[in-house]
């Protein structure tokens, strides 16, 4: 199989949406890769594996699966018929019966980190926090467009068990942020020793396809290649 066969499909994390990929889809399209990114609607963890599916049925052939942060949950439960590799970008990876919120507050949190309290059953990243934790390393102009494009995340997202994960039975890639200062470095390096991931640590903040994408574009054109070769 060709590498130009594979399709990459990326679903984005909480508070963002799929714009949070533009450089990698940018870098991936150059290349000559097939890229969509999946809109998630945030609004529980059903929702968004139902959403990821009907984003892989617009594709063709196999599938690379890349996921930001709480993404990581839901590209371990798409429907794997075509999902040929899984790569995580600083993602949480909860294995079965555990919940995102059980690996996400698994170690006490960064002092920098925002205090998160849910209203009306959804949860919103405060403003200010963009720059201190999510991507301290951006732009002024890359901040701005994060605060004014984010989506909140339900609880519903969080707080139900996860099925059987993918990365169970297929290959998979981890991005460790070691400046991460919403999910704990040392809770990827968890994650992904779990899943026995084939894992990259860089010093890099939690929003890397932002603010270091050749970092993730690199990840993701490993498990291309991984996955043209099977």
């Amino acid at each position: 199989m060709a590498v130009k066969d594979v399709s990459v499909v990326l679903a984005h994390g909480a508070w963002a949406d799929g714009s949070s990929w533009a450089r990698v889809i940018v870098a991936l399209t150059a290349a000559g890769v097939k890229v969509s990114a999946a809109p998630l609607p945030l609004t529980s963890l059903a929702d968004d594996v139902a959403a990821l599916n009907r984003s892989l049925d617009r594709t063709q052939g196999p599938i690379v699966l890349a996921g930001h942060a709480y993404a990581g949950a839901v590209i371990a439960l798409a429907r794997p018929e075509r999902v040929k590799a899984l790569v995580y970008i600083t993602a949480l990876a909860p294995d079965e019966g555990e919940k995102v919120a059980d690996v996400f507050y698994r170690l006490e949190p960064h002092p920098q980190a925002p205090k998160l309290a849910p209203v009306n059953g959804l949860i919103w990243l405060p403003e200010a926090a963009f720059a201190t934790a999510f991507a301290q390393n951006a732009s002024t102009e890359d901040l701005a467009l994060l605060a004014a494009v984010q989506r909140p995340i339900a609880l519903d997202c969080i707080t139900v068990p996860a099925g059987r994960p993918l990365w169970k039975n297929i290959p998979s890639w981890f991005l460790v942020a070691e400046h991460d200062r919403m999910i704990a470095p040392e809770t990827q390096h968890f994650m992904a020793q779990r899943m026995k991931a084939k894992t990259k640590a860089y010093a890099v903040d939690h929003a890397p396809m932002i603010t270091a994408p050749s970092a993730a574009v690199d990840m993701i054109h490993d498990a291309i290649r991984a996955a043209a070769s099977n």
